[in-house]
């Protein structure tokens, strides 16, 4: 048997999730799919506009949800001294596998197995949607944080996850059938060039992350909604994202 055929991502509603297990369940698909490079967003455009947004390397750099790795190994290249926690045990083999320099931690965002001002700088690459106890992992992250530290993350934009696009036209309609003012969860899955892949995540707006954020102590300094660039527009249907952010970058600092 061959391959199976690409399927256009298809958006279930899902009213109770444990992020946790569900990214457990779905770590070796994971693994696959984001290691296939040119395969998803992070090889084509996202990555790079990320980490424009990181500072130059300093002390030490924690990344939350760090997954298989290629974050972390990416920052590695460029000076950094990485520390990854991830709370799937299969995630975290698969990146000592790839590299057995950067140290990894299994550990719930909202416990840190840190000291405090443990790190001058930590990101969250694409992870706290994926995270239960969203409050609680700022708290830690402001708690690791050394005075003047920054903390940087990617999420799905609320945007994004509160709605979906009619068509695949540039120009179809992109509707939110429910609220998205409530929290709710959602379990996307596609299936492209032969690889298939489950995402479960929460949905929050906007103000779940800025009200955590600032409730930590921590002060939002910039705040991005990036365009999907022209280089990165490999299908029709890509292009629908250059009307509406599919991510948010967000930099924050401890006083």
């Amino acid at each position: 048997m061959g391959d199976p055929p690409d399927r256009p991502l298809t958006r279930k509603r899902r009213a109770a999730v444990d992020l946790g297990a569900s990214w457990k369940e779905h770590a070796e698909p994971w693994v696959v799919w984001a290691r296939k490079p040119g395969h998803d967003s992070y090889w084509r455009f996202h990555r790079d506009l990320f980490l424009a947004l990181v500072p130059a390397a300093g002390r030490k750099t924690l990344d939350v949800g760090c997954g298989e790795g290629r974050l972390s190994r990416d920052l590695k290249a460029l000076g950094h001294d990485v520390v990854g926690v991830d709370v799937s045990p299969t995630m975290l083999q698969a990146a000592q596998r790839a590299d057995q320099q950067i140290e990894t931690h299994l550990a719930d965002a909202a416990g840190l197995p840190f000291p405090d001002a443990a790190f001058d700088c930590v990101v969250a690459f694409m992870s706290l949607q994926d995270i239960d106890d969203l409050r609680g992992a700022i708290r830690e992250v402001q708690r690791v944080l050394e005075p003047r530290g920054r903390f940087c993350l990617a999420i799905v934009h609320p945007l994004n996850s509160a709605g979906s696009f009619e068509g695949d036209a540039m120009d179809s309609p992109f509707v939110i059938s429910g609220s998205y003012l409530e929290e709710s969860f959602y379990e996307d899955n596609v299936v492209r060039d032969g690889l298939e892949m489950t995402f479960v995540s929460a949905h929050r707006p906007l103000r779940a992350y800025t009200d955590a954020i600032n409730e930590s102590g921590l002060l939002i300094e910039r705040l991005d909604e990036p365009v999907a660039p022209e280089h990165a527009i490999t299908r029709p249907q890509s292009r629908r994202w250059q009307r509406l952010p599919l991510f948010l970058h967000l930099r924050a600092i401890r006083p």
